[in-house]
């Protein structure tokens, strides 16, 4: 095929049309709002070589560039009392693909159990922790999931937060609203997702580790009073400190994995101790038809440690060796997962992997998520001993603000996140090479 710089503008036109339908899947947009796309390339047609770098320009161009109006239009509000009420089948917009629709016919991951009491009380038993660092280091290598026990963390603080987390979700829709999240941010109440939609809503707070507060940093106290008004000084205050009992857990679970890792004790509680994490509330409304649709879709977690507390219903199921299997509620403990940007951190030795929620058609399910993140300048790259190890840079360096604000903005999580992410990236430097030599 030809150079497109000696072709018309109608090939432009329809060579990334065609581009804008196979990428739209995974930006999770229509095709119709690729359009600032095909203006840019007749900007700059004299820079680009083959159809190669036209895919790249595709990929780098912003979707915050659509316009607000496209945006509201992808949204819908959900009520699932509403929809469970009415006598037809739950509306075609909560109905997931053949493909990913859930299956009955689950069985059960079985992932390492890790109790973390000697570990915190500093009096390791070397045997017991030998053999625990191994157990986590194979699921780590596999799927990134386990589970921990005796994490510390006082059965009060659960249990106010789940309680909260009930008085919030039980509120008038009028009331939720206040709290509601703009796009592209983090913190804010959600009920209302791109296609395919999730049967769910939730409520995400940002948290900064206590070193940062002292520069001003909004706590979620703060941002509960400010969304949500008076009255509501209590929820502020138990998320709060849920969140902070949560990083607590998470930078020890991290020095955990480091050490698992053969690195030196202290570097991955130092690089994570002046986090950006994320506290999110998921809430999971009974559905009629729970064979056709999903609470959370399949994805990969783009955070870096994920710490889900869930309550008895279960719904979680994890992508395996080819085939979904759940991980089922265990009383007092906590699931953990490797996500995408401790993954780079590795360079790819500990894996993120694909899960997803499933909903029950009799109960309700609710759970609490919280996702530890790097601090947002800090660069993510790994440390030597394991690049000595694992050879060769499988990621470009990049930091947690520019991976948020790729899944913000640019793409719906899933799979294949951080690959497209690292590709973004370098589409991007290679763009900004050219122009930079036609300048």
């Amino acid at each position: 095929m030809g150079s497109p710089k000696h072709k018309s503008p109608k090939y432009f036109v329809n060579f990334l049309l065609t581009a804008a339908a196979q990428e739209s899947k995974w930006r999770g947009v229509r095709v119709g709002e690729h359009a600032v796309s095909i203006m840019v390339v007749f900007i700059h047609p004299r820079i680009f070589d083959n159809e190669f770098d036209l895919i790249l320009l595709f990929m780098a161009t912003p979707i915050n560039a659509i316009s607000t109006k496209c945006r509201e239009k992808s949204f819908q509000s959900f009520d699932a009392k509403v929809v469970n009420n009415q006598p037809s089948n739950i509306p075609s917009e909560y109905v997931w693909s053949d493909e990913d629709k859930p299956s009955t016919d689950i069985k059960e991951l079985q992932v390492p159990i890790l109790d973390i009491s000697s570990f915190l009380s500093g009096q390791d038993d070397h045997v017991a922790t030998s053999q625990a660092f191994r157990l986590v280091s194979e699921a780590a290598k596999l799927h990134g999931f386990f589970l921990v026990t005796n994490h510390g963390v006082q059965e009060g603080i659960l249990a106010r937060a789940y309680k909260c987390m009930g008085t919030f979700f039980d509120l008038p829709a009028s009331e939720k609203q206040k709290a509601k999240r703009k796009w592209g941010e983090i913190s804010g109440y959600a009920d209302s997702f791109y296609s395919e939609l999730p049967w769910k809503e939730t409520l995400t707070f940002r948290f900064s580790a206590e070193e940062k507060l002292r520069s001003g940093t909004e706590t979620v106290k703060d941002y509960v009073s400010k969304t949500m008004g008076d009255g509501n000084e209590e929820f502020g205050t138990v998320f709060h400190e849920y969140s902070e009992a949560m990083n607590t857990l998470s930078l020890n679970i991290i020095e955990f994995l480091g050490m698992s890792l053969g690195i030196e004790r202290r570097y991955m509680r130092e690089f994570y101790r002046d986090n950006d994490s994320i506290l999110r509330l998921n809430y999971y409304p009974p559905c009629k038809q729970p064979n056709h649709t999903l609470g959370t879709g399949p994805h990969t977690d783009p955070t870096s440690l994920t710490i889900l507390y869930q309550d008895h219903v279960g719904g979680l199921q994890v992508f395996v060796e080819n085939q979904w299997r759940s991980i089922a509620p265990k009383p007092q403990s906590f699931v953990v997962n490797i996500g995408d940007t401790f993954m780079a951190l590795t360079n790819g030795i500990y894996r993120s992997c694909l899960h997803r929620a499933v909903v029950n058609k009799e109960r309700e399910r609710k759970s609490l998520a919280f996702f530890l993140c790097p601090q947002m300048d800090k660069v993510v790259k790994p440390p030597k001993e394991l690049l000595e190890v694992s050879g060769q840079r499988l990621y470009p360096n990049f930091t947690w603000s520019m991976f948020l604000e790729f899944t913000q903005k640019h793409y719906r999580s899933d799979k294949n996140t951080l690959q497209k992410f690292s590709d973004w990236l370098r589409s991007k430097e290679v763009i900004d090479n050219k122009l930079a030599g036609q300048s």
